[in-house]
C-alpha cells in the first residue's frame, strides 16, 4: 500500500521562495517605459502694454502683416532645446536631453510676438486676404522675421544667459503691387538664467523674448506703425 508523501514546512518555503524570485526575475526583463521629457513654453502672456509703449500714437496705425517666422537655412523644425557652452566651443549647439520645448522655437516666437504686437495695431496673417480699405491710401505693412539665434548660452559652468536674437525687415506693400524696404535690423536680447538648467534657461528665454517683443514694437512706431 502506498504511503502518503509528507513535505516539511521547511521545503515548502524553499519552494515558494524559488517560484517568487522567478517571477521578480521576469518582471525585471520587461523593458522599463521611457523617460518622457520635460515640456517648456514661453508661459503666459502679459497683455499689458509696457510703459514705455502705453502712449497712443495721435493716428492709428494701418494693419501689419505679420509673416511666418523663418529659421535659417538647413535649421531643422525640432523642439530641443539648445544650449552652448561659450567657455568650452561656442560655435557647438548642443541639445537637453531631458527637456524639451512644447513648439519649434520659430512657432513659439511667432504666437507670442503677435499677441504683443497686437495689443497696439491690428496684427494679420499672409494669408488674410481683406480689401482694402478705400478711406486708407497708407501701404500696409508686412513684417518679415528671421530667427537668428534662440538659445542657453554658458559663459561658464556656474553661470548662462538666455539669448534671442532675430532680423527683422519691415516692408511697404504699395496697393498697385509694388513693395518697398522701409527697414532692416538685427534686434537681440539676453536675461541671466537663475539657474544652470533647462527650467532656468527657458524662464530666462520668456524674459528675453518680452524684452525682443517691446524692442520691435517701439522700432514699429518710428515708421508710423
Amino acid at each position: 500500500m502506498a504511503k502518503p508523501l509528507h513535505f516539511s514546512s521547511a521545503l515548502l518555503r524553499a519552494a515558494t521562495l524559488s517560484a517568487a524570485a522567478l517571477v521578480l526575475a521576469a518582471c525585471s526583463a520587461l523593458p522599463t517605459a521611457p523617460t518622457q521629457p520635460v515640456r517648456y513654453d514661453l508661459g503666459l502672456t502679459d497683455t499689458a502694454v509696457p510703459q514705455a509703449n502705453a502712449a497712443a500714437p495721435s493716428v492709428a496705425p494701418p494693419p501689419l502683416v505679420l509673416a511666418e517666422v523663418q529659421t535659417p537655412a538647413g535649421a531643422d523644425n525640432s523642439t530641443a532645446m539648445l544650449y552652448r557652452l561659450a567657455y568650452a566651443d561656442q560655435q557647438e549647439q548642443r541639445a537637453y536631453q531631458g527637456a524639451r520645448w512644447s513648439l519649434p522655437p520659430a512657432q513659439m516666437l511667432e504666437q507670442r510676438l503677435r499677441t504683443r504686437l497686437a495689443l497696439e495695431r491690428p496684427v494679420l496673417t499672409e494669408k488674410d486676404n481683406l480689401s482694402a480699405n478705400p478711406n486708407d491710401q497708407r501701404p500696409l505693412g508686412l513684417l518679415r522675421l528671421e530667427v537668428v539665434e534662440f538659445s542657453q548660452v554658458f559663459d561658464s559652468a556656474q553661470s548662462s544667459q538666455a539669448v534671442v536674437r532675430i532680423r527683422a525687415s519691415l516692408i511697404a506693400q504699395d496697393r498697385r503691387g509694388g513693395n518697398v524696404l522701409l527697414g532692416q535690423q538685427l534686434f537681440s536680447a539676453q536675461t541671466p538664467a537663475v539657474t544652470g538648467d533647462a527650467a532656468g534657461g527657458a524662464r530666462a528665454m520668456a524674459a528675453s523674448v518680452n524684452n525682443l517683443a517691446n524692442q520691435l514694437s517701439s522700432w514699429l512706431q518710428k515708421y508710423g506703425r
